[in-house]
């Protein structure tokens, strides 16, 4: 088979059967085709032609690249071409899998960077009682109360959040999970939903979505990141804050407060508790902290 096909057909493959996100799709696009365009210059463009040498070749010509690539980028580039040639094993289109003896590259093991409490609650007070000031509570105390990734957040339609004290999010995989909503976050809804959204709405086309642009337009993950970046800058806060900090901040809080791993685990979605361990360390970091500043003989 061509190679441009089996590309192709891999991408619905995981697109339709395995319900990655759109964001994921696109980026396993963009390696696949640069894996493709790279076999091509070596006039290879069937799936059988493509060898364990080549495949080599590739992945470290790739590393060796300048300005060097981030590890992570690496990573994923590697699994887009192994699942690429799995799936054509799978699927009988190709006999053998060259990328068997291809190994990821190892990453370097970085500890989440999270917010204080106080730093959350500086942040969490920067909006004003404008109309977009109240989208953007209710968007910051959701993000912060249930640990929701952005993409979740701005997924969210209004009936979503008619549940009372809890909320139903919808994950990497189309896997689906509920949340505890805390009294904060709800009221900062209530406001929003009673005060500003139907002014926002009036504004743009009719749209499920929870939460909604100035012009009444979706409120895109782009713009969700403009809203937690202008209000770190309106706190003052000296860390760089993102969608992911309130993630990680809700994460390793609820952690220091005792809370059991594994019910973190499910709350923030992680498929294995492996991923979610490493917030214990970044909770056993803080204890040291404490200790060596607070304790006479720490030192």
């Amino acid at each position: 088979m061509k190679l441009d096909r089996a590309v192709d057909a891999y991408l619905r493959h995981i697109t339709v059967e395995r319900g990655l996100s759109e964001h994921t799709v696109g980026a396993y696009r963009r390696d696949l085709a640069g894996y493709v365009a790279w076999l091509a210059e070596r006039q290879v463009d069937e799936t059988d032609a493509v060898t364990p040498a080549l495949v080599a070749e590739f992945a470290a010509e790739r590393a060796s690249a300048q300005p060097a690539p981030a590890a992570s980028s690496l990573a994923r580039l590697q699994s887009s071409v192994r699942g690429l040639h799995r799936f054509l094993v799978r699927e009988g289109i190709a006999a053998d899998d060259p990328t068997g003896r291809l190994r990821p590259p190892k990453q370097p093991s970085r500890l989440p960077k999270a917010l204080t409490i106080d730093q959350v609650a500086a942040l969490l007070a920067t909006p004003d009682d404008s109309i977009t000031g109240l989208r953007d509570a209710a968007l910051l105390e959701l993000l912060y109360a249930t640990g929701a990734r952005v993409s979740e957040a701005v997924g969210l339609d209004v009936d979503d959040v008619a549940h009372g004290d809890v909320l139903r999010l919808r994950g990497k995989g189309s896997k689906e999970r509920v949340v505890p909503v805390g009294s904060y976050a709800q009221a900062a809804l209530d406001a929003y939903l009673t005060r500003a959204r139907p002014e926002l709405s009036r504004r743009g086309r009719a749209t499920p979505r929870l939460f909604l642009g100035a012009r009444g337009a979706p409120l895109s993950r782009q713009s969700a990141w403009l809203v937690i970046r202008r209000a770190a800058e309106r706190a003052q806060l000296s860390a760089q804050v993102s969608p992911h900090t309130l993630r990680h901040s809700f994460a390793t809080h609820l952690l220091q407060g005792g809370a059991d791993v594994r019910v973190v685990q499910e709350l923030l979605g992680h498929a294995s508790v492996a991923t979610t361990q490493i917030y214990t360390q970044v909770s056993v970091d803080a204890l040291r902290d404490v200790y060596a500043t607070s304790h006479p003989r720490a030192r």
